[in-house]
């Protein structure tokens, strides 16, 4: 980094002072823990002698210190934290200078000035709006972890897990233009945020050409699965999905999830057929007493590491 660079001034809040030994020892840590966090963050290494730290990253390393001092987080857990903050950001950050490249075209390059002064006037802007959004979802999980506490039993709680696919999307790659397929993944994030969201899930991850969703009950699992197939019906630019449901534990971990119910999901996502939606055992069982759907078993599936596993197809009631 140099202090040359009027967007790295604005957006880093001011001139590097430090290098990576001298901001350890502004905070009191060892080097080696430092730059374990550093590089969690997903910034690449750097050398010793570089000066490339402001007095932000000394205060930022100080509020991580107090949070383990305070026992919010724990010292064997600040590394996971750092990295699960850089991976949110990380991919909110390249979305946002996308918009600046949108706003300024050739001036972004070409007029540093510009795209500086630019920066300066919405980034207060965009940290407000920033703020409340995470306030926003941060009491919407912290009601919705409120009101399963109240409810809570002996019994162990499970979540249903749900994978939906683009078909086709390699085909899609090759054959489309950058700017067709950025317009048919925005089409298609933006249907199944409103599907999902509508029917009380949450998405757990977008990854190019699938979204990685769950729901509290098989119910509202199946009314976004196949409503997700619905709207995408309603729209002929949007290629069809596969989906897969899955119902039972998952370990919930900085903002993902894992264990076999999620596996399963993910394998039948692809068994289904275009437009078709796969459900395990356990989705079947929870929704056999809902009329509005139908369920067709398709009986047991090769499946590596699942055997045995059985499949049913879901649809809309006749």
């Amino acid at each position: 980094m140099s202090s040359e660079n009027p967007i790295e001034r604005v957006l880093l809040g001011g001139e590097p002072r430090y290098r990576k030994a001298e901001v350890a020892e502004a905070t009191g840590v060892e080097l080696s823990r430092a730059e374990r966090l550093w590089e969690a963050m997903g910034f690449a290494h750097v050398p010793d002698d570089a000066v490339v730290f402001t007095e932000s990253d000394v205060t930022a390393l100080r509020t991580l210190l107090q949070l383990v001092s305070a026992e919010v987080i724990t010292s064997e857990v600040e590394t996971a934290v750092a990295r699960s903050l850089a991976q949110t950001m990380s991919r909110l950050a390249e979305w946002q200078v996308g918009i600046f490249k949108s706003v300024l075209g050739e001036k972004f390059a070409d007029d540093v000035e510009t795209t500086a002064q630019f920066a300066q006037a919405i980034l207060p802007v965009m940290d407000q709006l920033q703020g409340y959004v995470w306030r926003r979802h941060l009491a919407a999980i912290a009601g919705r972890e409120l009101e399963e506490t109240d409810a809570r039993t002996d019994e162990p709680t499970s979540l249903v897990v749900g994978f939906a696919d683009i078909v086709g999307y390699t085909r899609l790659v090759r054959d489309f233009s950058e700017i067709e397929l950025a317009g048919l993944i925005d089409d298609f994030e933006d249907l199944v945020t409103r599907r999902i969201a509508e029917n009380h899930g949450r998405i757990v991850k977008t990854v190019g050409d699938e979204v990685l969703f769950v729901a509290d009950t098989a119910a509202s699992a199946a009314e976004i699965a196949l409503s997700l197939n619905e709207g995408i019906t309603a729209e002929p630019r949007l290629p069809p999905l596969r989906i897969g449901l899955a119902k039972g534990r998952v370990l919930a971990r900085f903002g993902d999830v894992y264990g076999s119910t999620v596996n399963i999901a993910s394998r039948l996502t692809t068994l289904a057929r275009p437009a078709s939606v796969l459900i395990d055992r356990e989705c079947a069982d929870a929704l056999r007493d809902h009329r509005e759907f139908s369920l067709a078993s398709i009986g047991p599936t090769k499946v590596q590491g699942f055997r045995g596993l059985r499949a049913w197809a879901l649809r809309r009631a006749a």
